[in-house]
């Protein structure tokens, strides 16, 4: 036991020497051992000898502290927000199913140039209803019962996640910062026992004609089953056009847009995943499907649609099937992949790239609409879309 405290100690000291050398510029540290691979760990343990000599408040040296804090400093120098170590607590936390039930307020969380950010507001969620939206920048969360003031400069994602959940029925508040407002402002919202639904289909008539507008809300393992129902229902009422509507979808299970995708495209790559060590895998459509090749589409997009929503939404756009209608998506195209450590810590880390069939990576570049209309709300009539009016008017358009 005593072995391996001292070498978990010693990555310790070795991460921290690391941020020194950058704050202090300490050369050994650029030494040509450093660039041959071999370190240099005088440093480590002056910095360690130098905290048990002098630190005034010596009960919180703490070696299970320091050695999680090094590590989330060690991957932090990454500069890769959705790279992240998690400690056991916060492990916890991000393993939540997303798909299941917890007290939140509805927010799939990113990252806009650093800043931490709203992905998309879920649907009938309290941060749908407080009028939330994809691409506003969360400043400040703050929750008075725990005594909770943070800004979230720097903040990692699993702890933003963290502390924005909590107890049903209590309250946080968002200082949000919008582009299209002057100033940043705070919505309060209080917690619920939130159930992501996977989607919805509503159907719409127009001139005599039937349009199956679908909306899919995350790309979960649910959709595994509800997709095919739609794909029946569409078939059985003989839908004259499809609204794929993927606004505010944050993406979930590349698989799953997948099955999708290969209802409504005959044949072809979907997307490519290009890993860290040169292998691609590509996912391609299940050509027995294509059960509504035959029906015209059109694609509704916004900011808040990522990752896996975009990846479709970009195929269909490549590929000629239907035309993007909306505003441009939020650019999530990296892979991460988790893995747990018996401590109940883990480790989420960039391994991929995804990449579009024109071989297009949309990372932090998004897919731009074909035609391209902002939302615009209308205060007398709430249940009113202009982008969902103009999708429909362009389904009918020549293709």
């Amino acid at each position: 036991m005593k072995k391996i405290r001292n070498l978990v100690l010693l990555l310790t000291l070795l991460v921290i020497t690391s941020l020194v050398s950058y704050r202090v510029g300490e050369q050994s540290i650029q030494s040509e051992n450093t660039k041959t691979g071999k370190l240099d760990l005088s440093m480590m343990w002056k910095v360690k000898d130098r905290l048990t000599e002098m630190y005034l408040d010596k009960d919180k040296i703490n070696d299970d502290n320091m050695v999680y804090g090094a590590i989330q400093g060690m991957v932090a120098s990454l500069d890769d927000p959705y790279t992240m170590f998690l400690t056991p607590k916060e492990n916890e936390s991000a393993n939540e199913d997303l798909a299941g039930q917890f007290g939140g307020v509805g927010i799939q969380l990113g990252y806009k140039d650093k800043s931490l950010a709203v992905v998309a507001p879920l649907a009938k969620t309290p941060a749908e209803k407080a009028g939330l939206q994809a691409g506003d920048l969360i400043l400040k969360i703050i929750d008075s019962e725990n005594k909770i003031d943070r800004e979230t400069d720097g903040m990692a994602l699993d702890e933003a996640v963290s502390l924005i959940r909590g107890k049903i029925d209590t309250e946080v508040t968002l200082k949000i910062y919008r582009e299209s407002k002057k100033d940043a402002f705070d919505v309060t919202l209080k917690r619920e026992n939130i159930v992501v639904a996977s989607s919805e289909l509503v159907w719409r008539e127009k001139n005599g004609k039937k349009v199956a507008w679908v909306r899919l809300y995350k790309f979960s393992d649910q959709l595994y089953t509800d997709w095919p129902k739609i794909v029946e229902e569409i078939k059985s009422k003989n839908a004259d056009g499809i609204v794929l509507d993927l606004r505010n979808n944050p993406g979930g299970f590349l698989q799953s847009a997948v099955t999708v995708a290969s209802d409504l495209v005959k044949e072809g790559v979907i997307v490519s995943q290009e890993s860290f060590d040169g292998s691609v895998q590509k996912y391609s459509v299940d050509q027995s499907k294509g059960e509504l090749l035959d029906k015209k589409m059109v694609v509704l997009v916004n900011g808040g649609s990522a990752s896996a929503a975009e990846i479709l939404a970009g195929a269909l756009k490549d590929y000629g099937r239907a035309k993007l209608v909306g505003e441009k998506t939020f650019g999530k195209g990296t892979v991460q992949q988790p893995e747990d450590f018996s401590d109940g810590s883990g480790l989420h880390i960039t391994i991929a790239k995804w990449l579009l069939p024109s071989g297009k990576n949309i990372h932090e570049v998004g897919v731009d609409p074909d035609v391209e209309v902002k939302y615009v709300a209308d205060e007398k009539n709430p249940e009113a879309d202009n982008q969902l009016d103009k999708a429909i008017e362009v389904l009918w358009e020549k293709q």
